[in-house]
């Protein structure tokens, strides 16, 4: 049970790690201090609803298809892979520094309109909460529920940490090598977790 809400957490914190529109947009609300609170509730709500359909379609679906825990897990191995070379290339690139703009307030109900699109218009949330935490999850049944609730718990971890904690790391990420670090350390986790599934499985 303690082995799969640590899996779980790692797993859901090396995905939302991953630069991206939405990380950029909630760090970017943290640092103007504005509906940051909305923004975060907003975000890590949406993920612990792709994350229970994960963990309960997976399920279900396994049960009636045996073969297919097995496919899903390699699909699992290949997209870890792809995805922490993916990290190591952008830190190949340089990094980028996030600059928010400095146009005045907006209002609370576009700011959430953004942050919807920005969370469910996205195709890779689909493969990362629903299909690769639902598959993993998986792999430590009968606590496939434990799973979740810590992937869960780690993306409103992050969310909070990064809406909330955003001016203090306002000098830091106006440098690229910084993001050039976390894309390195997302790209570890992500080929270590590959590992594990595949030595596993």
């Amino acid at each position: 049970m303690i082995e799969a809400a640590v899996n779980g957490y790692l797993v859901a914190l090396s995905l939302i790690l991953a630069i991206g529109a939405q990380n950029a947009f909630v760090l970017r609300q943290g640092l103007r201090r504005e509906h940051v609170a909305a923004v975060v509730a907003v975000c890590a709500l949406s993920d612990a609803v792709l994350i229970a359909a994960g963990v309960a379609g997976f399920g279900t679906l396994s049960a009636r298809l045996p073969w297919f825990g097995a496919a899903m897990r390699w699909l699992g191995v290949g997209f870890l892979v792809v995805y922490g070379a993916l990290r190591f290339r952008a830190a190949l690139q340089g990094g980028e520094a996030l600059r928010p703009a400095a146009a005045g307030a907006a209002p609370l109900g576009k700011v959430l309109a953004t942050c919807l699109v920005l969370t469910w218009a996205n195709p890779h949330v689909y493969l990362d909460t629903v299909v690769l935490v639902g598959s993993i999850s998986a792999q430590h049944a009968p606590h496939e529920w434990i799973f979740g609730a810590a992937a869960a718990g780690a993306s409103l971890s992050f969310f909070t940490a990064l809406g909330f904690g955003a001016r203090l790391l306002a000098p830091v990420f106006a440098r690229p090598v910084a993001w050039v670090w976390l894309e390195v350390g997302v790209g570890l986790v992500m080929w270590a977790i590959a590992a594990g599934l595949a030595l596993g499985g």
